[in-house]
């Protein structure tokens, strides 16, 4: 099943017309006709059966033949990471993840980020695809880059969690949380949080967590996070 994506169509809505881009890419490149039907979700929840009413290629209507709200998952994870030197990685991390499963992601710069400026808008397609391509009726949240301190100073609800390298007592993930809540989880940079950012976090209830023995890459400690949250709430 191939899925659109239509983020201003609402659950009782009865007609949709999707924009000039969309309905060039349904007309012209998937020859999709009158008559024909086909799936979308708005990213919040609802997937909708659509048939073609009008095919143009600057302006495709459909009418709604169904439409089916999916309840949300019994919990919330949002990860905060450094964007990591080599772009491809991060994006990779973004497209895996949302295939898992996560509700947000919001980039960190830390002291040893090597990578400072982090293309909110290339992640956001990258998410868009990956969601329709894994069929989730709902979209992650991708927020705007934000320092480290800025994230880890402002109010948050939900156990709250960093991963670092630092040789201190840390409690393995899998062990820290229990199923049915929100988690927060700060994954640092290459080069690993600083020892200022690690005393931030533990000031701000930031709970120091281990993903395992082997010391991971940014992208693959993210990704194990989210596996394992998925995993425990399975």
């Amino acid at each position: 099943m191939q899925l659109f994506y239509t983020p201003n169509l609402e659950l009782n809505a009865t007609h949709f017309i999707f924009d000039k881009e969309e309905s060039k890419h349904i007309v012209k490149v998937l020859r999709k006709s009158a008559g024909d039907v086909i799936n979308s979700t708005n990213g919040k929840g609802v997937f909708f059966e659509l048939q073609i009413e009008l095919a143009l290629e600057k302006k495709c209507s459909v009418v709604v033949l169904s439409s089916k709200a999916v309840a949300p998952k019994p919990y919330l994870l949002h990860i905060a990471v450094a964007p990591t030197k080599n772009n491809d990685r991060i994006e990779w991390f973004l497209e895996k993840a949302t295939e898992i499963g996560i509700d947000s992601i919001t980039p960190i710069i830390c002291d040893h980020s090597e990578r400072k400026v982090f293309k909110t808008d290339r992640g956001e397609k990258i998410i868009l695809a990956a969601m329709k391509q894994s069929l989730h009726a709902y979209k992650p949240i991708l927020k705007e880059p934000i320092s480290f301190t800025d994230f880890v100073n402002a109010k948050r609800s939900g156990n709250l969690y960093i991963a670092h390298c630092d040789e201190q007592h840390k409690t393995q993930l899998k062990n820290a949380v229990q199923p049915n809540q929100e988690y927060t989880i700060l994954i640092g940079p290459e080069g690993d949080f600083s020892s200022k950012e690690i005393d931030l976090a533990l000031k701000n209830n930031f709970q120091p967590i281990s993903l395992g023995e082997t010391r991971l890459r940014t992208e693959t400690a993210a990704l194990v996070a989210c596996h394992s949250i998925a995993f425990i709430n399975e």
